[in-house]
């Protein structure tokens, strides 16, 4: 059965090429990016875990620690590094999974048969330091991910866990967000004294909260 949205995100201890972690103990009071590979030594993964790895300042600046799952063992995992590192011109320093025994791959649904009966799809998922899944994307393997996407979605999740506001679309930190159809208009200046814009009864705006 699929993990959906609010579900508890599984724990699991597995070996990394970090060592052997247990997976609630190493993200606790974290955020948590969880993203499976097809295979090591393919070629989008390579430049996948490049680019995760050059994003390690902001990833670390959000208190969100990144965590790869792979299915091959971990002596070609350490072998793939190497190569990241030096294709890719970073150094990758967070875990990767070495899940032979697919025993994360099968707790996270990342095997899909009619894709794969062996090698996982390209999925993310963003954990919250509440251990609940608060957002789940599934990638073909022919398709990259954007990690700016993610880092964006981490920012409004973050955002709208602590404030009662929306972002929408194509929303970037720094930009109005939508006030939740919760509050009501009258009550808007308590609650976001920087101002608001009434667009409709039901979309109002107001400059971001928190910075």
């Amino acid at each position: 059965m699929s993990l959906r949205l609010g579900d508890t995100a599984p724990n699991f201890k597995a070996v990394t090429t970090i060592g052997e972690i247990d997976f609630y103990d190493y993200t606790e009071n974290s955020w948590v990016v969880l993203f499976s590979h097809p295979a090591d030594y393919t070629p989008v993964c390579t430049t996948e875990l490049g680019r995760t790895a050059q994003l390690n300042a902001e990833f670390e600046k959000r208190n969100t620690k990144v965590l790869a799952v792979s299915v091959d063992p971990i002596d070609s995992h350490h072998g793939w590094i190497k190569d990241i590192n030096e294709t890719q011109n970073t150094n990758v320093e967070f875990p990767i999974i070495a899940d032979a025994d697919r025993k994360v791959a099968e707790l996270y649904d990342m095997i899909h048969p009619n894709a794969s009966a062996t090698a996982t799809v390209r999925s993310v998922f963003i954990i919250g330091p509440d251990r609940k899944i608060k957002l789940t994307l599934t990638y073909p393997a022919s398709t990259g991910r954007n990690f700016l996407e993610i880092l964006r979605v981490i920012d409004s999740l973050q955002l709208t866990a602590d404030y009662s506001v929306a972002t929408p679309a194509d929303w970037e930190h720094g930009q109005d967000v939508i006030v939740v159809p919760a509050i009501p208009t009258e009550e808007i200046p308590a609650k976001f004294p920087k101002g608001h814009k009434v667009i409709k009864p039901y979309l109002r705006t107001t400059p971001q909260p928190n910075i």
